[in-house]
């Protein structure tokens, strides 16, 4: 099964990963009790490294639990680089012509690159907010509190005090999620479930740093696969739980509409 994608940002993994699990797994409300709408659940995947089923924390579909994971399955599937935790080279039984070429040294990633790999990407810090003291953004921050985006886009959240690295232990850390699967309607669904989630779910991905998606990678293409042009687009685009969200986006004035988009 294919569905496009648009690369996540790596910064702020780190910090992401030192979220308790309780912090993550008190808001998921899988059968919506409370009644609002709102049904966010963990998707529980198997992690390799440390052989059991964990809570997943990255990619779109919240579809692996650790950084380390997270870079060896990119170095493998990605680029085609071999690790600890994908020793043999990237054939599929169907290629053939692969399978019989000659293998080099084994793995391409040492051990040493692949933990100096998880080490960078583990304290890759997120970008400061911007702007904080402007009048519009201030405004737009209570307009997304009253749109009820914080509901999932949870802006504060405070690290564990066992962190992977003693640094990222005990931060206040505003990473405007919840890492939990949301069902966002059928337009944004794309057919393929994975692991827990189904081809409506996606993980709430973090907002921090998006106001310099522009200037990092040249584009402003958002959501799963790019087809929103801009944070307008991408809010127009929420269905399923966010439809009341995106309903109240959308009944905001043209100066309101904007001080959102710029907080």
């Amino acid at each position: 099964m294919f569905s496009p994608r648009v690369s996540p940002a790596v910064f702020g993994m780190g910090l992401l990963d030192s979220i308790p699990d309780e912090v993550i797994l008190n808001p998921a409300d899988p059968d919506d009790k409370d009644n609002d709408g709102i049904s966010g659940r963990p998707n529980m995947v198997w992690d390799d490294i440390e052989n059991e089923e964990m809570i997943g924390r990255y990619g779109w579909k919240a579809n692996t639990a650790s950084i380390e994971q997270q870079d060896a399955d990119a170095a493998f599937g990605d680029i085609g680089l071999t690790n600890r935790i994908h020793p043999k080279e990237n054939c599929p039984p169907a290629q053939k012509q692969c399978q019989q070429a000659v293998q080099g040294e084994q793995p391409d990633i040492s051990d040493m690159q692949l933990d100096r790999l998880t080490f960078y990407i583990s304290n890759l810090a997120p970008p400061a907010r911007m702007n904080v003291d402007d009048p519009r953004v201030i405004m737009g921050a209570k307009l997304f509190e009253r749109a009820q985006c914080a509901s999932c886009h949870i802006p504060q959240i405070k690290t564990d005090s066992h962190a992977i690295y003693e640094e990222l232990a005990n931060q206040n850390i505003q990473p405007f999620t919840d890492l939990l699967l949301h069902d966002m309607g059928d337009a944004l669904g794309d057919g393929r479930p994975d692991f827990l989630a189904t081809g409506n779910e996606w993980r709430t991905p973090p907002l921090w740093g998006i106001g310099l998606v522009s200037t990092v990678n040249q584009h402003t293409n958002f959501l799963h696969d790019g087809r929103a042009r801009n944070l307008e687009e991408a809010i127009l685009w929420h269905g399923g739980e966010a439809e009341a969200s995106k309903e109240k986006f959308k009944a905001m004035n043209k100066d309101e509409r904007k001080a959102l988009i710029q907080f």
